[in-house]
């Protein structure tokens, strides 16, 4: 850029010495024409120095970016570098998960009891007793009385009376539900209200039709233990 300014100079130098030196009768557009041409070149002069004194305010050259090191391998020493191969990019393999350690499971049976529970223990074995509560001439009333001595209430129980005969029948029955079978009464809870609760009794009633000299129960079972109380 420098040498072709200089040459323009030159060559403006030259062509204003030509027209001043031929002629003595310049014109005043001849002046005025030489005038602007020596503007414009001054102007380009300043232009062409202040770019080179500031170079960053010129546009960038865009690069290519190097290669990456994944991408091109360093041949090793002795090989030729025609022959150089490219580098292998192996992928990234993901680091397995730590392993996580899992307690061992403790079973039930050998879970220690804490201190102050007790263990759920089953109801109590029940007592039954038998007894005549009143005789008339064809019938008679009977009462059961059922006991729980232990500490846990018992909901279900049953109570088996056998009489002498099919035909006698069970009426007014009070705290239980009655079935028959044959001669064979069955008696369970009425409910909630039916159950023996811990160190308690409940009281079964009935009347059986018949007289009490042909017609006395032959057995009594609470959950099949004899009952108590039976009439000779």
């Amino acid at each position: 850029m420098a040498i072709i300014l200089l040459d323009r100079i030159v060559a403006f130098g030259t062509a204003a010495r030509r027209v001043l030196t031929g002629r003595d009768d310049v014109s005043r557009a001849t002046w005025v024409a030489v005038i602007a041409a020596l503007g414009v070149l001054v102007a380009t002069a300043v232009s062409v120095v202040g770019v080179l004194r500031t170079p960053e305010k010129l546009t960038p050259v865009a690069l290519d970016p190097p290669s990456s090191a994944e991408q091109v391998g360093t041949p090793p020493a002795g090989t030729p570098r025609a022959q150089a191969q490219p580098a292998v990019v192996s992928s990234a393999v993901p680091a397995p998960p730590p392993a996580t350690s899992v307690p061992p499971t403790v079973g039930a049976s050998a879970r220690p009891t804490p201190a102050g529970s007790t263990a759920s223990t089953s109801p109590a074995a029940l007592n039954a007793d038998f007894a005549i509560t009143d005789n008339a001439l064809l019938s008679y009333g009977a009462a059961v009385t059922i006991s729980n001595l232990g500490p846990v209430s018992a909901p279900q129980w049953t109570l088996v009376v056998t009489l002498s005969r099919e035909s006698l029948r069970v009426s007014a029955v009070e705290g239980a539900r009655a079935s028959q079978d044959g001669a064979v009464w069955t008696f369970v809870p009425d409910g909630s209200a039916g159950q023996v609760p811990g160190n308690a009794s409940v009281r079964v009633t009935f009347r059986v039709n018949g007289s009490l000299a042909g017609s006395a129960p032959e057995a009594c079972t609470i959950d099949g233990a004899a009952c108590t109380g039976l009439p000779n």
